[in-house]
């Protein structure tokens, strides 16, 4: 394994580049899918980096359930610094495992929330609560629909009311509750992800605009519904449901919309900043995978050689 055992842990830093270049320069639907693509590959490669590390880690330590031939000098020779980085992976592991658990925990906790206030309402696509508090958000599920207060729609015109509706199916249609919740994951796996999870945030956002704007034919209108639910929304119940004016810089949103729609086109060319970008994290995620793969493959076989039949 050699210090490539270690690369998975360093290398999201090569998708710092992409993460901002992607909110400015690909199309909203391209940017998220990729952003959350590498995020997801990288916090696995990571994570799995730490386990191995942990397995040499642990074989040493007094009271073990571990085969003693794991703790044999052949197989410490396969991570370099391995009593230092061995021990020190432990804590990480359990910090990262106790973070994504309480990610998880809480994302279910909202959602459950979420399906209560529902409850004995019809399922229909569209859900009104009975809520002076405006807000307004996509909720998932066997029975998916937009969820919005009474509050929300009464400060909007009919048009701008069409616009967030429109909006929020949206992120329903795009399965933003699958993007959101992965790429927050993966910032609690490897905090040099949380560049994407923020760009992620922000584009899953652009994403439903520009649905938003084609469904009513108006940008402006999808403009002034954000700007006007932006002033007046107190926001969904967490991060990962996805909501009008609560997720992502409203001024650049609003910005961006004022604007000409973005060009639709999957992957820049190589000869720009977002292309060089691209192709960075891509290889970046590339070598990230094949080390992770090297030095799971090799710890094995190391191990199965030193366990005693």
């Amino acid at each position: 394994m050699g210090v490539f055992v270690f690369l998975p842990l360093v290398l999201p830093l090569t998708a710092w580049p992409v993460a901002r270049l992607a909110e400015q320069r690909l199309h909203p639907r391209t940017a998220t899918r990729l952003l959350v693509a590498v995020a997801a590959v990288l916090a696995v490669c990571s994570t799995l980096c730490l386990g191995l590390l942990v397995i040499v880690g642990t074989a040493r330590l007094p009271g073990n359930p571990l085969p003693d031939g794991w703790s044999d000098p052949e197989v410490r020779a396969a991570v370099p610094y391995d009593e230092i980085a061995g021990r020190a992976a432990i804590p990480a592991l359990l910090a990262v495992l106790v973070s994504c658990g309480w990610t998880a925990w809480r994302h279910a906790r909202v959602r459950r929330r979420a399906e209560a206030a529902l409850a004995g309402l019809p399922t229909r696509s569209v859900a009104v609560l009975p809520d002076a508090d405006p807000y307004a958000y996509a909720l998932h599920g066997r029975h998916a629909r937009v969820v919005a207060s009474t509050g929300m729609p009464a400060g909007l015109s009919s048009a701008e009311r069409r616009a967030l509706f429109a909006h929020e199916r949206a992120h329903l249609n795009g399965r933003h509750h699958r993007h959101l919740p992965a790429v927050h994951l993966a910032a609690r796996a490897n905090p040099f992800l949380r560049p994407l999870r923020t760009a992620v945030t922000y584009t899953a956002e652009r994403w439903a605009d520009e649905e938003a704007a084609v469904a009513v034919g108006s940008r402006r209108t999808v403009a002034r519904a954000i700007g006007k639910a932006a002033l007046t929304s107190r926001g969904p119940l967490a991060a990962m449901l996805p909501a009008l004016a609560v997720a992502g810089p409203v001024p650049r949103r609003v910005a961006a919309l004022l604007r000409p729609a973005p060009a639709v086109r999957a992957w820049p060319s190589v000869f720009t900043a977002a292309g060089v970008a691209v192709w960075g994290a891509a290889a970046g995620t590339a070598v990230s995978a094949l080390s992770s793969a090297n030095s799971a493959v090799t710890l094995v076989l190391v191990l199965r050689a030193a366990t005693p039949m």
